[in-house]
């Protein structure tokens, strides 16, 4: 099998001026767009952890952010903003991003923040070893990020074609516990293509990635998964899809009793979710379930907040990294 080589990351043309975000941005900003929405109250206490990065004393917003590695204006990349008091995880506002160049741009926005992440944060060791990639993780990342997608996904594909029927991708040893998709997919859902677009970006804003890679300790992001705690409350039922001919009024019910479980406190986490009706409406009327999704995220960064390190479990692998809750 054919291996993509070592090549060091490719240094990047200057960007143009970013696309405008809808709505405001973290700590009050504004993005300038029209019809911003007031930013109220700008924080919660965050829980003081064993970390470095959890050890600092400040307040700060929780974030949850439903990714796309192709954002646009039909299907942006959804942040939920909130805070917590308690057991409640207050919903202040949603934010739509329509281009990757505007969600670098959000996430060097002043802090303090703490974000749960729908985008893999690592790849299977053992697809790495096999591959002869980088075994540290910044290396890998900035030989990853070389990679064209047409690259990653030749090379993924003639991994799988040398493995036998039931064992095709490689997988983290979170991808169980948390019921993910492999890191390495690059299709339904193409999470491989998340993890080059959304982690650089990461990166280079300067955000922390504890665990995994040290940052700004004002602004932490963590991965994240919402189908996990989506699977608490539903089982094996639908809430969403993209797909019009499939958005379905049993996906609507589902919807609905998600969301009434997280107002009412019913998952693992022990958090209630605080909604205004409108918010209700609007996230049951979203049908492909991104804003609810990124709500999902919110909630599961404000278990985190309230943890040591986190909730990063002992024993992570440092080049795989770890999901929220699993």
């Amino acid at each position: 099998m054919s291996k993509v080589s070592k090549a060091p990351a490719t240094a990047r043309a200057p960007r143009s001026a970013p696309q405008a975000v809808s709505g405001p941005m973290p700590g009050g900003r504004s993005s300038g767009t029209s019809g911003a929405r007031s930013a109220g109250e700008s924080g919660v206490s965050g829980a003081p952890g064993a970390s470095a990065a959890s050890a600092v004393s400040i307040e700060r917003l929780l974030v949850g952010v439903d990714f796309t590695s192709a954002p646009s204006r039909r299907k942006p990349i959804r942040v939920a903003v909130g805070q917590r008091r308690g057991a409640v995880v207050k919903l202040e506002r949603q934010l739509a991003i329509e281009s990757l160049d505007g969600f670098e741009d959000w996430l060097r926005a002043a802090g303090p923040w703490l974000g749960g992440f729908d985008l893999p944060f690592g790849l299977p060791r053992e697809l790495v070893e096999t591959l002869g990639w980088p075994l540290a993780w910044a290396p890998l990342m900035a030989h990853y990020e070389s990679l064209s997608r047409a690259e990653i996904r030749d090379t993924f594909a003639a991994f799988c074609d040398a493995r036998p029927v039931g064992g095709k991708f490689a997988h983290r040893a979170c991808d169980g516990p948390a019921g993910s998709s492999p890191s390495m997919k690059w299709v339904n859902p193409p999470v491989a293509y998340m993890l080059h677009a959304g982690v650089p970006r990461l990166i280079r804003a300067g955000v922390h990635l504890p665990g995994l890679h040290p940052g700004d300790p004002s602004r932490v992001a963590l991965e994240a998964y919402p189908g996990l705690l989506a699977r608490e409350v539903l089982g094996t039922r639908s809430y969403k899809s993209d797909d019009r001919a499939r958005q379905t009024p049993e996906r609507l019910i589902a919807r609905k009793d998600l969301i009434e479980a997280l107002e009412q406190g019913r998952t693992r986490l022990g958090l209630r979710l605080k909604l205004s009706h409108a918010q209700r409406d609007e996230l049951a009327d979203d049908a492909s379930g991104d804003k609810l999704d990124a709500v999902l995220c919110l909630i599961q960064a404000a278990w985190a907040d309230q943890r040591p390190d986190f909730g990063q479990p002992a024993g992570m692998d440092a080049l795989e990294g770890w999901i929220l809750c699993a």
